[in-house]
């Protein structure tokens, strides 16, 4: 009796701790579609300026590359 009487409250206890999930809702939130167009810009601003970024980068990069490959052409010639 005493076993079936623990199992039964360790159960009860559980079952508590678990309640507050069960009546969760869907969403809160609450954002509407004003809020995700707002968010959607924000994400075209960002990208707007990390391709140019990029770019600039990959330039430098090729810049600096191609400089040392001019000077040791010009060095077997």
């Amino acid at each position: 009796m005493k076993t079936m009487l623990q199992t039964l409250l360790a159960v009860a206890v559980t079952t508590m701790g678990v309640a507050p999930a069960w009546a969760a809702s869907g969403r809160a939130d609450h954002s509407g579609f004003v809020v995700w167009v707002f968010l959607g810009f924000c994400a075209l601003i960002i990208v707007a300026q990390v391709v140019p970024a990029m770019l600039v980068f990959f330039g430098l990069v090729k810049g600096a590359t191609e400089k040392k490959e001019l000077a040791q052409q010009k060095t077997h010639h």
